[in-house]
């Protein structure tokens, strides 16, 4: 029970990659609060894993402030913060309206410096903390077709990496993860709207996500989870301001 004592929150952490990680630090002995938008989806999950359920929406910040202080108030400040709530579209550039690319900015980019910002104080007055981030592979290099999420992900590392020199020598630690194609719920929603997009099939849209995956095969959420709890336990305290890439092989 490496993390027994400890405060993680998980955002986005009622289903995927983010229910994932929440499980793995709960059973390292930490206490989870997972947040997102749908009331029904985080009561379930906290329900089955023994989870304290929040309602946030990340692109509104008076909602994440509200949530972080509910839930120090409930199990004490937050050392953990895992930055995974996000979305994942693609739409040519030259098909982009502001808006489209705003909303995906909102959630991806700007939803995980607030609550990063936020979680910090916890982190600060304990003299202990660790930020992980749920980027993507489309954050360390391009990917076709999405450049307003690429852009996204790419932020996300950037604000990582500085973070971590901002605070060397302090206790706290900054890294992001970086999965290909994942085997969860998104993967079947860009399986349908690629193969809308491309003239295809659902199936041919799921087989090219998967050959992008240079092993050939989708991503467990199970994996990602593994790296964010090593990155956690002791051990991993050198490792700061890394992109970690969890896709099968070099992007």
């Amino acid at each position: 029970m490496s993390l027994e004592g400890r405060h993680a929150l998980v955002t986005g952490g009622g289903t995927g990659i983010g229910l994932a990680i929440a499980q793995a630090l709960a059973g390292a002995g930490a206490q989870v609060t997972i947040t997102g938008r749908r009331d029904n989806v985080l009561e379930q999950a906290g329900d089955i894993h023994g989870l304290n359920p929040v309602m946030m929406d990340v692109t509104v910040e008076a909602s994440i402030s509200n949530a972080i202080q509910q839930a120090t108030r409930k199990l004490g400040p937050i050392t953990i913060c895992v930055a995974n709530a996000g979305v994942a579209e693609g739409r040519a550039l030259h098909k982009t309206e502001l808006s489209f690319w705003r909303r995906i900015m909102a959630t991806n980019l700007d939803g995980a410096f607030l609550t990063i910002r936020d979680c910090l104080h916890g982190m600060r007055a304990e003299g202990w903390g660790r930020v992980i981030a749920v980027s993507s592979v489309a954050g360390l290099r391009g990917l076709k077709g999405a450049p307003a999420y690429t852009a996204s992900k790419h932020g996300v590392i950037g604000l990582i990496r500085a973070m971590s020199e901002d605070y060397l020598g302090t206790g706290i630690t900054f890294n992001a993860l970086c999965p290909g194609y994942t085997d969860t719920d998104i993967v079947l929603r860009n399986s349908e709207s690629i193969a809308e997009r491309a003239g295809i099939s659902p199936d041919e849209a799921r087989d090219l996500m998967i050959s992008a995956n240079r092993h050939g095969r989708l991503i467990d959420p199970a994996e990602v989870a593994a790296a964010a709890l090593w990155l956690c336990e002791p051990g991993a305290e050198s490792v700061n301001g890394q992109a970690i890439e969890i896709a099968g092989g070099q992007a």
